[in-house]
């Protein structure tokens, strides 16, 4: 065991955020540590570096196991460029390179037992310098530095003068390889893009050989790393053998069973309940007694407690006051430059009513751009007929901080009643005294729920979201990917969240320098598409449509065939859930029929044979539906 936190326990004044929460983690394994904002997940690193006090329980780390957090990183020399910093790293060997070449240039000189001690010595240094992979660290540090986004000319950039961002890349990349024996990561793919992420997660799945716990919002990047999940919830923490997706499946199905050991065990006590108040009723000397030991042994039982759900999440209704025309945006050779600077040339889109579309494209590449260029207006840019845009900014600015978050939806909707902005608010789970904080105390999650509220009420039908779920806990990205599939209006949006694209892209656009490429699926899709161009070198990497219909007709073809599966899905889904619940029904029957109260009583057993019949037959009817519904 490289890491064991046993029942930890941490308050902060009258609020408990870990109750007991534990958390294993062997040599070499891949943890993601989950939970809705606010359950503890930073507290718990913080408590692990020993940068707070446990209120209650142990931590125990493998004797001689070091241990590295990324802000630890933080602290990067601004007098060395990035190159200098990743390969500092490496000084050990540095030292050694040196020691070798000074003793190659000695050799030359000395004889006899000299020169034999001197080879002796050089043979063990060589050896060691082998050992520990010498002849590769520096393209160790150049491979890092490129996963990671950096090209050569940016090698030689002083720390000094680098962004927020790029100095955390830095941090990460000098933790990988530095290589701790538990490496603890708050976010790490915050500031990368899809191709960092991707190749980030390659690293730890091939290279990185040494133990991970994860923070992160990116289940996709989960979904790639994690082998197991551990999820902190109501202050405690239970572990999931899996990636992220197996996690969820195993979660619903744990819910169920203690959701039935719950009920099954309080049916038990009001029956015994019931027995002793009848006990009591007859008010007899021996009736007393039983009555007596009865409640001894119901006080003895070990109580189930009542599963908590997840936390209510958003519940979205985005549904446009107005419908625009068919065609909602086109994109015809848009160019955009800053002086001399090319950004970006050769942007040709199309997007029609109701699709919803991602964009993607690496850091710098000009997305955010393009979105101020729809909204400022372009002479490549037209909009469709009846076509209102609404703008779901990353930056999340409001203008005036001291403003309540009641007045934000107040001042923007003045028609809206008291009663409606309190029902909105509700909504995005501001209730009571939380309508009242101030916007400049919100979090960066809060501060996105009211964002997507004022989205909401407006009267837009094309919405253009940057970067939508950055701020949002996992389990609100999913309630707004349910939202936006529901959504009637049009969609574009810039993300990095693979995941959140794979759920609601119907097509991506992925943004570059010399133009634009269209992949007609989602992200799975365009990574199978990527992995094809990959292996013949002649595909272009421009203006090419990857499975684009060829007319009009076609598309709308496409469209409704698409429509007609999610269709068909569904109902296949409902009958499964009709056919699970008439089971349990027929299941419920013959457990009441086995009830000696039942079967003496002809009238009841009767009633409760019939019934059990007549779900048998339905069971019958929707199982030859289902049959015949799921193989289309």
């Amino acid at each position: 065991m490289l890491l064991n936190c046993a029942n930890i326990q941490k308050s902060f004044g009258a609020t408990e955020v870990l109750k007991s929460a534990s958390l294993m983690v062997e040599e070499k394994e891949k943890v993601a540590l989950v939970g809705v904002n606010g359950a503890g997940k930073t507290t718990l690193f913080k408590i692990i570096l020993g940068e707070l006090a446990p209120d209650g329980g142990e931590i125990a780390l493998k004797k001689g196991a070091r241990l590295a957090y990324l802000s630890q990183h933080m602290d990067l020399a601004p007098e060395n460029t990035i190159y200098e910093e990743l390969l500092s790293v490496f000084k050990h060997l540095a030292d050694m390179e040196e020691d070798i070449r000074q003793m190659e240039g000695q050799m030359a000189a000395l004889s006899d037992a000299p020169l034999d001690r001197l080879m002796e010595k050089y043979a063990k240094t060589v050896k060691g310098f082998e050992d520990s992979r010498g002849y590769e660290y520096k393209s160790r540090v150049r491979g890092v530095l490129a996963g990671l986004g950096f090209n050569e000319v940016e090698h030689t950039l002083g720390i000094a003068k680098l962004s927020g961002g790029q100095k955390t890349r830095v941090a990460l990349g000098k933790l990988l390889l530095s290589e701790p024996d538990l490496l603890l990561l708050d976010e790490p793919t915050n500031h990368l893009d899809i191709a960092a992420i991707t190749w980030l997660e390659d690293y730890f799945l091939r290279e990185y050989e040494k133990a991970v716990v994860i923070i992160s919002h990116d289940r996709y990047f989960l979904d790639k790393v994690a082998k197991k999940v551990v999820e902190i919830e109501h202050g405690k923490a239970k572990s999931y053998r899996g990636n992220y997706s197996t996690f969820i499946e195993k979660k619903a199905r744990d819910f169920e069973i203690e959701m039935h050991h719950y009920a099954s065990q309080q049916k038990e006590i009001a029956k015994q309940m019931e027995s002793i108040r009848l006990l009591r009723s007859f008010n007899r000397e021996k009736s007393v007694r039983r009555a007596r030991s009865k409640e001894k042994q119901l006080a003895k039982m070990e109580r189930v407690d009542k599963p908590q759900p997840a936390p209510d999440k958003m519940r979205l209704s985005l549904v446009p006051q107005i419908q625009s025309g068919y065609d909602v945006l086109t994109i015809k050779g848009a160019k955009k430059t800053f002086g001399d600077y090319l950004l970006f040339k050769n942007i040709n889109m199309e997007i029609k009513r109701g699709e919803k579309v991602a964009l993607i494209g690496e850091n710098g590449v000009g997305k955010t751009t393009l979105f101020n260029m729809l909204r400022e207006g372009d002479g490549a840019i037209t909009l469709g007929t009846n076509v209102k845009i609404g703008y779901y900014d990353q930056e999340l600015k409001f203008t005036d901080a001291e403003k309540s978050i009641f007045q934000e939806i107040s001042d923007t909707y003045p028609r809206m009643k008291n009663l409606e902005i309190r029902n909105a608010l509700a909504a995005f789970l501001f209730v009571a005294d939380e309508i009242d904080k101030k916007l400049g105390a919100l979090s960066g999650g809060e501060r996105g729920r009211v964002a997507l509220c004022k989205l909401m009420l407006s009267d837009v039908n094309f919405l253009l979201l940057d970067e939508p779920t950055n701020h949002l806990d996992l389990f609100s990205k999913e309630i707004l990917e349910n939202a936006l599939i529901e959504y009637e209006g049009t969609v574009l949006y810039i993300s990095h969240d693979r995941y959140f694209i794979n759920n609601t892209a119907e097509k991506i656009y992925e943004l570059q320098k010399g133009g634009s490429t269209i992949y007609l699926g989602n992200y799975d899709y365009y990574v199978e598409k990527k992995t094809e161009m990959a292996a013949n070198t002649n595909q272009p990497l421009a203006e090419e449509t990857f499975g684009r219909p060829s007319s009009k007709d076609d598309y709308l073809r496409n469209k409704e065939e698409a429509a007609k599966v999610r269709k068909n899905k569904a109902k296949v889904e409902k009958l499964e859930a009709k056919i699970e619940e008439t089971e349990a029904a027929i299941v419920a029957a013959d457990t009441e029929l086995a009830k000696d109260e039942v079967a003496t009583d002809a009238t009841k057993a009767q009633e409760v044979y019939l019934m059990k019949v007549a779900l048998e037959e339905k069971l019958v009817r929707l199982i030859e539906e289902w049959e015949e519904v799921a193989h289309l």
